[in-house]
Formats: structure tokens, C-alpha cells, sequence
């Protein structure tokens, strides 16, 4: 009997391009990789209602989902209204109470209304002004897996974000955290698979330990 391909569908942090997927290679003979990308908000519009538009992208039935940062709540939230044969969240965050102080703070502040996002509409200009080597490096990767630089997403981002409102993990998730994670560093409370080394980027620096790994967080054989 011929063994059915699993399709798993990849989700990237907010802004970024799929392309960070690029060193994530699973048994061709198992699994079949789809990138998703980011769409344009409409106006006004709910994590809600984006989860759903983004849904319709999705071509198979009980696929995998797995997303990363902003993009690991964007699939959390998709999982609400659909059947999924594993959902996987990678350097997130489990529940609203997991977020940052900082940005429970700019939260109740109400900061993402005055956030400066018309900088990253042009990183060009941003890095005539880097004042070191180190932060232009940083410019030029922010270029390589950016997007969206348009100011209305990531306005919209970074409020839906904020205000996320999910009060509990997922039970049916597998979250994976990197105990090097500088942007959420409380994320590991509960269960939750950590990745020693591991920082928000792991998916890209630690991308060996995710292709040996996520085939068996798939199919549960370990």
C-alpha cells in the first residue's frame, strides 16, 4: 500500500520572507514542504479574520502547520477553525501572559499606535545612518528575509500582536523554544521543547536540529 505524503505548511515571523524555510528539508518520501506568506491586512482587520483569509491558502486537508515568532500565533489562532494533523510552534509564545513586560507595557500604553515602522519601509535609508559594523550587518539581514516593509502591516502586526488575547497554550501544540531566545524570554514555562543554543532566529541557524527532529514530532514516533 502506498504511503500517503503529509503536507506541512510553513508559517514565517512577522514580515519575513519564507525563504527562512530555505535550510529545512524533510524525507520527500514522508512529507511535502508549502511556504505561506504574508497578505496584506484589510482595513481594520481582525488576528481573527486574517487567520481565516489565510486558511483558504491552505490546499489539503489535516495538514501540518508550523509557524515561527508572530507567525507561530498566526497558526495558533488558524488552528481554531480548521482540522490539523499537528500543530507546531517555534520561538513564540503560548498565551497573551507570555509576551514580554516590555510589551505588556506598550500594550497599556497604547505604544503600537506610534511605533516607527516608516523606518523599515526603507532599510537603505536606515543604514546610511548605522553608526557600526555590527548594526549595518544586522540591516543587510533584515533585507535578506524582510517582505513587508509596508507600513500598514506592520502597524497591524505589531498591534494584533500586542493584544493577542489567548489565555492558555494549545494542549494539541508542540511548542519549541530556544533557551537563547532574547525576544521571548519566558516562553519556556510549561511544556515546551527546548533547543539548547537555540535564539529567535533558530530556524535558521539551528536548522539541522529541526530536520532531524520534526519528522518524528510529526508522525509522534518518538
Amino acid at each position: 500500500m502506498e504511503k500517503s505524503i503529509i503536507p506541512v505548511y510553513l508559517m514565517p515571523g512577522m514580515a519575513a520572507k519564507p525563504t527562512i524555510f530555505d535550510r529545512i528539508k524533510l524525507p520527500e518520501d514522508q512529507f511535502k514542504i508549502y511556504w505561506l506568506e504574508w497578505m496584506m491586512p484589510e482595513d481594520n482587520e481582525s488576528l481573527e479574520n486574517y487567520a481565516k483569509r489565510m486558511i483558504l491558502k491552505i490546499e489539503h486537508e489535516n495538514p501540518v502547520l508550523l509557524g515561527v515568532s508572530f507567525g507561530g500565533i498566526l497558526v495558533q489562532e488558524m488552528s481554531k477553525f480548521m482540522k490539523l494533523r499537528k500543530l507546531i510552534v517555534v520561538s513564540s509564545v503560548k498565551s497573551r501572559h507570555e509576551l514580554p513586560k516590555r510589551m505588556k507595557i506598550a500594550k497599556f500604553i497604547k505604544a503600537y499606535k506610534y511605533a516607527p515602522t516608516q523606518l523599515l519601509s526603507n532599510l537603505d535609508v536606515l543604514k546610511k545612518y548605522a553608526f557600526n559594523e555590527t548594526i549595518s550587518k544586522r540591516i543587510d539581514l533584515y533585507k535578506t528575509y524582510l517582505a513587508v516593509n509596508d507600513k500598514r502591516y506592520l502597524d497591524w502586526a505589531i498591534k494584533e500582536m500586542l493584544l493577542w488575547d489567548q489565555e492558555k497554550s494549545n494542549e494539541d501544540a508542540i511548542y519549541i523554544h530556544g533557551d537563547k531566545d532574547a525576544i521571548f524570554t519566558h516562553s519556556c514555562d510549561g511544556d515546551c521543547i527546548v533547543v539548547k543554543g537555540g535564539t529567535h532566529i533558530m530556524i535558521v541557524t539551528k536548522y539541522k536540529w529541526f530536520n532531524k527532529h520534526l519528522p518524528e514530532l510529526i508522525t509522534g514516533s518518538k
